[in-house]
């Protein structure tokens, strides 16, 4: 018999797209337990305006802003009690970002928080406790659109993280910094080169869509080998957008960035010595959930 119900929101505003994960929380006799109630991604794409003219163009913040609105009502209509909403690399870097926050916060009366891709990271692998348990070394990496997450664990502990602004859009618009490639390239082999059988924890929307693409089952742990990943890639990179979209089912505004974000991971995997990806279901929204669920319990069962 189910004792306490919460319903939690998690808001992520990436450079490319903006999540709604709606999860109920209950607590029962044998634990703790989340249900999803709703996950709705909309392609807001905010970082092709940030990372070519440095702001969101009007069109692009109205968007946001009606996007915002949508996601409130639909955490009124699942009595949402408890929500986190977060904004990224682009929302970062946008110089009229106050602005677009603030108009966001007076027509949805939802409070954003930018954050650094360092917490960014944090909350993803910290909140999910099967990473933590996991022995040898990993490398977890996170390809979003603006930037590209990093933290080398050992045994389940972190020993190294770093946030670089390189990312699936960025590449895409070719404002990708050269030297900012140079330095993550420089610093993996640095961090990497005692490691052993390193793996890669991949995470992003692309990695999960690659992995769903390239996999023949469900029966393989999860893995993409790097050879794999490679035959993809150099499939897909001679592919028109229209192609890619047809021949893997794929949505435009992930057609178009899947292979920036898979020649990022190959990058990452040459540089580092990792010879398979490992695609576990986690991400943002999903850590933010985790987050609010234990801070629930942490203060006894009040998160106001």
């Amino acid at each position: 018999m189910t004792e306490k119900t919460l319903n939690l929101a998690a808001i992520d505003i990436g450079s490319n797209a903006a999540r709604l994960l709606i999860k109920s929380l209950s607590e029962e006799k044998d634990g703790i337990h989340f249900s999803k109630l709703l996950f709705l991604r909309i392609p807001l794409r905010l970082g092709m305006d940030v990372f070519s003219s440095g702001k969101i163009s009007d069109e692009k913040k109205s968007h946001f802003v009606h996007t915002m609105q949508a996601f409130a009502h639909l955490m009124k209509a699942y009595n949402v009690q408890c929500y986190k909403a977060c904004a990224t690399s682009a929302m970062r870097e946008a110089k009229n970002n106050r602005e677009v926050l603030e108009l966001a916060r007076q027509k949805s009366k939802l409070k954003i928080e930018l954050i650094s891709g360092e917490e960014e990271s944090r909350i993803i692998y910290e909140n999910h406790l099967n990473l933590l348990q996991l022995k040898g070394h990993f490398l977890f990496v996170d390809v979003g659109g603006g930037s590209t997450e990093i933290a080398l664990m050992m045994d389940g502990i972190k020993i190294a993280n770093a946030s670089y602004n390189v990312g699936a859009i960025r590449l895409l618009k070719e404002n990708a910094d050269g030297e900012e490639l140079k330095k993550m390239e420089k610093e993996l082999r640095e961090i990497t080169q005692e490691c052993s059988n390193l793996t890669i924890i991949g995470s992003g929307g692309n990695i999960g869509k690659i992995y769903r693409i390239v996999s023949k089952s469900r029966k393989d742990d999860d893995v993409i080998p790097i050879e794999t990943l490679e035959k993809f890639y150099q499939k897909i990179h001679k592919m028109e957008i229209e192609e890619r979209m047809r021949l893997y089912d794929l949505k435009s505004d992930r057609a178009d960035v899947i292979e920036p974000a898979a020649k990022i991971f190959l990058r990452i995997a040459k540089c580092s010595g990792a010879k398979q990806i490992l695609v576990p279901n986690l991400g943002l929204t999903d850590g933010l959930i985790s987050e609010l669920g234990r801070k629930y319990f942490q203060k006894g069962g009040d998160l106001f």
